[in-house]
């Protein structure tokens, strides 16, 4: 196995671990998609859970996990959100703290962003009480 394909196969992991769910499934070829879409899946998902989640020394994981919510709700970027928010939930950031997030996105990003992301947050909150 190439460094290339180690680093992969641990981003991989890295980001099960944090999903709760393999990542796979997000990454498979869709029609049309040409050929260097796997190059940018695989350099995307090495450098977000390759190289910037595990980096702990400074920001834990938990810490990380609020800032990328908060900065998906205030994107806009919905399906991402749907992501942090269980990587939120499954490193130990409470229901109360993900509300208390979005009530400082309404107070700088707005009210309409944050109901917006707020509504995934409710049905990530369903999912997770549902096991």
């Amino acid at each position: 196995m190439s460094d290339q394909e180690r680093d992969y196969s641990a981003a991989l992991g890295t980001a099960e671990r944090l999903l709760g769910m393999p990542l796979e499934r997000f990454l498979d070829p869709g029609e049309g998609e040409p050929a260097n879409a796997a190059d940018f899946k695989r350099l995307a998902t090495v450098h977000t859970f390759g190289d910037a989640w595990p980096r702990t020394e400074v920001l834990d994981t938990r810490t990380r996990a609020l800032v990328s919510v908060t900065i998906a709700a205030t994107l806009g970027t919905l399906e991402p959100l749907r992501g942090q928010l269980r990587i939120a939930l499954n490193s130990g950031v409470t229901p109360e703290e993900v509300v208390e997030v979005f009530i400082h996105i309404e107070a700088y990003a707005g009210a309409a962003r944050a109901f917006e992301g707020y509504g995934v947050a409710r049905e990530v909150f369903a999912e997770a009480a549902s096991g």
